[in-house]
């Protein structure tokens, strides 16, 4: 089967996905999810990458990223991959592969999208039936933008910046956002873009990505 091609635009946010291989499980203890956030922050900086949000999950990741350049997030995953599965291999004493071998990508219409991928990211502990209530997890980052507490991983995107006037104001009206279930249609469309890498947004956004990339992307369109 053909690979689907991943469409990048600096400046532009991407929900990305990556899964252990074979849907393996990939942190086996509290210390495996802190190395994997190291490694994302030392990546994340060196080739100008912002990580908005996160979740690890135990055989899974996902993540909001920005990327700075056309090469930053291949560049950022490829180098946590390297450095985490050779993390693993040493402390597990094991050998191989940990994660399928590409990671799934949809680029994302910032202004009516952002939030809701960031609140169905930091959700999935709940829709899997972990906890009750994304607080209740302590490897995404859910903490960070409903409470404030600190993440060396999370630089903030600016909608959420302007969610408020202060940062108490922001945790607020974030934790306000969590008070509404996602819809389930959107849910599953978040899902079917990610996985056929997909861009999300309008007819206007279709266009501006077409014409910034100089070639047709296949977009699922919604708030038209």
């Amino acid at each position: 089967m053909a690979r689907l091609p991943r469409y990048v635009l600096p400046g532009q946010p991407q929900h990305v996905i990556q899964r252990g291989n074979n849907r393996g499980v990939t942190f086996f203890a509290a210390e495996d999810y802190a190395s994997y956030r190291e490694c994302l922050r030392e990546a994340g900086d060196r080739h100008g990458c912002a990580v908005h949000a996160y979740v690890l999950m135990t055989n899974h990741v996902h993540l909001l990223l920005t990327p700075d350049t056309p090469s930053s997030i291949a560049k950022v995953m490829q180098s946590v991959g390297r450095r985490y599965v050779q993390y693993i291999n040493y402390t597990y004493r094991r050998t191989g592969t940990l994660w399928e071998g590409r990671y799934k990508a949809t680029l994302i219409d910032s202004e009516p999208y952002l939030l809701i991928c960031s609140r169905y990211i930091e959700l999935n502990p709940v829709r899997a039936g972990i906890v009750a209530h994304p607080c209740d997890y302590p490897w995404s980052s859910y903490r960070a933008h409903a409470h404030g507490q600190a993440d060396t991983l999370i630089r903030d995107h600016a909608l959420y910046q302007a969610l408020g006037e202060t940062n108490s104001g922001c945790q607020e009206a974030y934790r306000e956002l969590f008070k509404v279930q996602l819809d389930p249609a959107i849910v599953n469309l978040i899902r079917e873009s990610t996985n056929k890498a997909w861009a999300l947004g309008n007819e206007r956004f279709r266009e501006e990505i077409e014409a910034a990339l100089q070639r047709r992307t296949r977009l699922h369109l919604i708030w038209a």
